[in-house]
C-alpha cells in the first residue's frame, strides 16, 4: 500500500511540473535583447540625464538631453558646461555628425572613430549613437541564469554577424526574466579581451514605465576611471517625425 502511494505520489509530482514547463511561455535570446532595448527606448524617447566622468586626479559633469527614434535615429546635445554647451551629435540611419556651434563646423564622424571615447568618457561614439545595432547586427543565444541585486536574469551572449559593422567581438548581458531590465553589460574587443563593464541600477518609475536610472561604466584597464550616467527625466512614444533629425535642425535645437 505504502509503495502504490509513493508511485502515486512520483506520478501526480511529474504530471504537475510537466504542466507547469508547458506553461512557460517560450522566449528567445533575440526577443529577450529586444524587449530591454522597447523597455529603455520604446517607439521614441525623449530625456535629460547627467553624466559624471571620473579619472583618479580629476573629474568634470556633462548634462545632455537626447531624441531617439527606433534604431536609425538619435540626436543628443549637450546642455552643460558652458564650453561644450550647444554641440550636437546626431545618428541618421548610417551616418553620423556632429555639429560644434563655438567654430559653426559640420562634421561627418567616419565608422574610425566609433571605437573613440564620447566627449572624453568611458562611452564610445558607438555606445552614443548606434545602440540600435545590437539588435540588427547580432546574434544572441542564453547561455545560462544568474541573479543580480535579487533579480533572477537571462545571460545571454551577442556575437557581431559576419556581415555587420560593429566594433566589438562580442558582448555579454544580463537581463532581468521580470521586468527585462538590462543590469549588466560586458564589452569584449575583437580578441576576447574584457574592455569594460556597464551596470545599471536604481530601478525607478519614469516615463510611465519602471526602468533603472543609474548606469556606470567602469573600463577594465584602466584602474580608477570609471563614467556614471543618472537619468534625470524621460518620456516615451511622442510623434517625432524623421525629419526632425536633419542638419538644419542640429544648428536649431535647443
Amino acid at each position: 500500500m505504502i509503495r502504490h502511494k509513493s508511485i502515486y505520489i512520483i506520478i501526480t509530482s511529474l504530471i504537475v511540473a510537466f504542466f507547469f514547463i508547458q506553461a512557460q511561455p517560450d522566449i528567445t535570446a533575440s526577443e529577450i535583447i529586444q524587449k530591454a532595448n522597447d523597455l529603455r527606448y520604446g517607439e521614441t524617447s525623449v530625456g535629460t540625464m547627467n553624466m559624471k566622468v571620473v579619472r583618479p586626479t580629476w573629474s568634470r559633469s556633462i548634462s545632455m538631453k537626447m531624441w531617439t527614434k527606433g534604431t536609425d535615429y538619435s540626436m543628443v546635445i549637450i546642455t552643460a558646461p558652458a564650453k561644450e554647451k550647444g554641440q550636437v551629435f546626431m545618428k541618421r540611419k548610417t551616418e553620423m555628425w556632429n555639429w560644434i556651434p563655438r567654430i559653426s563646423r559640420m562634421i561627418k564622424l567616419p565608422p574610425a572613430t566609433m571605437s573613440q571615447g564620447w566627449m572624453g568618457s568611458d562611452y564610445t561614439n558607438d555606445d552614443m549613437m548606434n545602440e540600435g545595432s545590437l539588435i540588427t547586427d547580432f546574434n544572441h543565444k542564453i547561455l545560462r541564469n544568474e541573479t543580480i541585486d535579487g533579480l533572477d536574469c537571462y545571460v545571454i551572449e551577442s556575437v557581431p554577424k559576419d556581415d555587420g559593422e560593429v566594433i566589438w567581438g562580442k558582448k555579454i548581458l544580463w537581463v532581468s526574466k521580470e521586468g527585462f531590465f538590462n543590469l549588466k553589460t560586458e564589452s569584449y574587443d575583437e580578441d576576447m579581451y574584457l574592455v569594460k563593464t556597464e551596470t545599471a541600477s536604481n530601478i525607478i518609475q519614469m516615463g510611465g514605465k519602471k526602468l533603472p536610472s543609474h548606469i556606470e561604466i567602469i573600463p577594465a584597464d584602466d584602474p580608477g576611471n570609471k563614467t556614471i550616467v543618472d537619468l534625470v527625466d524621460i518620456e516615451f512614444d511622442k510623434k517625432i517625425e524623421d525629419s526632425f533629425y536633419s542638419q538644419q535642425n542640429m544648428k536649431r535645437i535647443r
